[in-house]
């Protein structure tokens, strides 16, 4: 059984990986950078870079990751995405994320690492479930491939 979609549209999982990986960083991007202004005490143009740099690497990061999580579960009995699926996918996306942002931003803020992860924690969680509902919604609109 599949899930209903809004549009009856299926697109080719090349175009589908990009129009999520680009939609789902956009709207990442105008969430990110107040918080990151506000949290780290950072004027708006030095937060904007910051999120801009890390929305970069998570782009590149989604495309990679749903190409492979998607070879995986091609070959699984059913392509069914059930909620532990996406759960497992949310906390598969995020770790590998984490461990690319975290040392930038280190760099970015010159704090230690566990400094950098502590205060990446808050953006690590929220990101965790944006990830899980952006990527149900997004199936809810498009057909999966």
């Amino acid at each position: 059984m599949t899930a209903k979609t809004l549009f009856p549209i299926t697109l080719a999982p090349r175009r589908r990986r990009v129009l999520q990986a680009v939609v789902f960083e956009s709207l990442a991007l105008a969430i990110v950078t107040p918080v990151v202004a506000r949290l780290f005490n950072h004027p708006p143009m030095s937060s904007f870079v910051l999120s801009a740099l890390m929305s970069s690497v998570a782009l590149g990061w989604n495309y990679g990751f749903n190409s492979v999580f998607e070879h995986w579960e091609a070959r699984q009995p059913s392509r069914e995405r059930t909620w532990p699926r996406r759960l497992a996918h949310g906390l598969g996306f995020e770790i590998g994320l984490a461990a690319i942002l975290v040392p930038l931003m280190a760099v970015w803020l010159g704090v230690s690492l566990w400094q950098a992860f502590i205060a990446d924690l808050g953006l690590i969680v929220f990101f965790f479930f944006y990830t899980v509902a952006f990527t149900w919604a997004f199936d809810r609109l498009f057909r999966l491939p």
